[in-house]
């Protein structure tokens, strides 16, 4: 049966209209993007097949459009239409930051994070700068280690907020393993940073880790 067949309910795309994005599966959201299937099958059975063969979803889309391209199912035309997608979605959290308004949702700094720096293979330490407003100033990536871990200098974290004349901070880090759970290592670096960065008077306002799914934040585990 070819999508137009199903009921209305059950199509991707009127799904989407009658519900939003968040009510897809993930092979639904790429069925979208395919627009129809490889002979044979619709388009979510293609994108089954793409996540099942090539996935997850994460590991699906952290290839280049250019290896994206050689997989069934795809080719040059829709590789690019979902390399440009996740740069529209970056450039969007990038803008909600970057405008000048107050950063009132702690959970938008958060997505910021995980969007720059999930695809990493390596582990990176990277540092989004606030004024007394808490309007974003710069975010910088400071610190990159191994697939493991990174050796992070709370000194060089002072020096860059006090040439940003930042009065607040927030920081974060991913996991490239996906686990998101903060180590002991973590939760040490956070109290060191945050007495570094008291002592000249700029607050640390949260630190999240990036891995699979949502990133953790240590404020809201009351490790501030």
């Amino acid at each position: 049966m070819h999508i137009r067949d199903w009921p209305s309910t059950e199509r991707p795309r009127e799904k989407l209209l009658a519900h939003g994005a968040g009510s897809l599966s993930d092979a639904e959201l790429l069925a979208i993007f395919l627009g129809s299937g490889l002979r044979g099958r619709d388009a979510v059975q293609t994108a089954r097949h793409l996540l099942q063969h090539h996935g997850p979803l994460r590991r699906l889309l952290d290839r280049s459009a250019r290896e994206l391209a050689q997989l069934p199912g795809l080719g040059p035309a829709r590789a690019c239409g979902i390399a440009a997608a996740l740069e529209l979605g970056q450039r969007h959290l990038a803008a909600d930051l970057e405008r000048g308004t107050a950063l009132t949702d702690p959970t938008a700094a958060g997505r910021y994070f995980a969007q720059r720096l999930r695809p990493r293979p390596h582990e990176v330490f990277a540092v989004l700068f606030l004024d007394t407003r808490h309007r974003a100033l710069a975010f910088e990536e400071l610190f990159t280690g191994t697939i493991d871990s990174a050796e992070i200098h709370p000194r060089e974290v002072v020096r860059r907020a006090l040439a940003h004349n930042a009065a607040a901070v927030i920081v974060g880090h991913n996991h490239p393993s996906g686990n998101p759970e903060p180590s002991a290592a973590d939760r040490t670096i956070t109290a060191r940073l945050r007495e570094a960065l008291g002592l000249v008077q700029v607050r640390l306002l949260d630190h999240f880790v990036v891995g699979d799914g949502l990133p953790v934040s240590l404020a809201a585990r009351g490790w501030l």
